[in-house]
């Protein structure tokens, strides 16, 4: 979670062209909310400027959705991802979570790391976990596969980069399992999730 003048970000809402907004909190500032436009500079750290103080966090809410509705329809720029604590799930599929067996990406640590006391069925028995990973950001396809994590069917959809559609989750979670088997050369056993179709 980032911090940004002694506010605690929230949640941070990412545009196609680089551009955001974020909610955060500080507590015992005289006013405790505030929203944010936000940006990544060039070494990948996020940067906040423009801010809107105020003391009622349901009107700041409403302050970050009305800034970024009013952006897009300046700028005609889709949301690529909402960013929040513990927001993107992973499920650790081939063993307990323990040091280097998931990806730490730059300022993207897990927020939460929980480990089952065995393997299990998890998803309404979708497939078989070890333990979960939650992530403020959403991690890249190559960085689950390489690690053989499993994206949460209720995860956030995140745009391609390009402008594409955005990957539903079901197919995330078919593309990542497609990886994990051909890694372990897994073929014989077959586990089929239910077909959530398009979302």
């Amino acid at each position: 979670m980032d911090i940004n003048q002694g506010y605690a970000i929230h949640k941070a809402v990412m545009l196609e062209n680089g551009r955001g907004f974020a909610l955060g909190e500080h507590p015992t500032a005289p006013a405790p909310f505030v929203t944010w436009a936000c940006y990544d500079d060039e070494k990948g750290q996020r940067q906040y400027e423009w801010g809107h103080y105020g003391t009622d966090l349901a009107a700041m809410e409403n302050d970050l959705k009305d800034r970024v509705q009013d952006y897009q329809r300046l700028l005609h720029v889709k949301i690529v991802q909402v960013e929040a604590p513990g927001l993107y799930k992973y499920y650790s599929t081939q063993r307990p979570v323990d040091i280097g067996t998931f990806p730490k990406p730059p300022h993207n640590a897990p927020d939460e790391i929980v480990n089952y006391d065995q393997r299990i069925p998890v998803e309404g028995g979708a497939f078989l976990a070890w333990g979960h990973l939650t992530y403020t950001k959403p991690l890249t396809e190559k960085a689950a596969s390489d690690y053989e994590l499993l994206p949460a069917p209720d995860n956030p959809e995140v745009w391609q980069k390009g402008g594409g559609r955005p990957l539903t989750i079901s197919q995330q979670m078919k593309e990542a399992a497609k990886l994990a088997k051909a890694d372990r050369g897994d073929h014989a056993h077959k586990k089929n999730s239910p077909d959530r179709g398009e979302r």
